[in-house]
């Protein structure tokens, strides 16, 4: 499994079948892994800025939490990698 912090953008990998505990953090810049920024149930526009209608509120959404439903979002490793590929993009045209 793998997918992006939400804070720095950096992949993390994760064995098949293994779970990203409450404990974790990004090995880059220490922010939680298991916190709902990293969920792939976050949604802003969503009542309580979750997809998942059973899970519990939860106030801060960058701290670990201990919510069963925290899977992580393979989405926001797509968009960590588009991102860092422009500027080499642009490096290239102006080159």
């Amino acid at each position: 499994m793998a997918f992006s912090c939400f804070q720095c953008g950096k992949r993390i990998d994760y064995p098949s079948g293994s779970r990203v505990l409450r404990a974790d953090t990004c090995p880059r810049c220490g922010a939680h892994l298991h916190c709902c920024r990293n969920c792939k149930f976050y949604d802003p526009a969503k009542p309580r800025q979750c997809a998942e209608t059973q899970a519990e509120w939860v106030r801060d959404k960058e701290s670990a939490n201990y919510c069963d439903y925290f899977q992580p979002n393979p989405l926001l490793l797509a968009r960590h990698e588009r991102a860092d590929a422009r500027p080499a993009f642009d490096d290239l045209i102006q080159s």
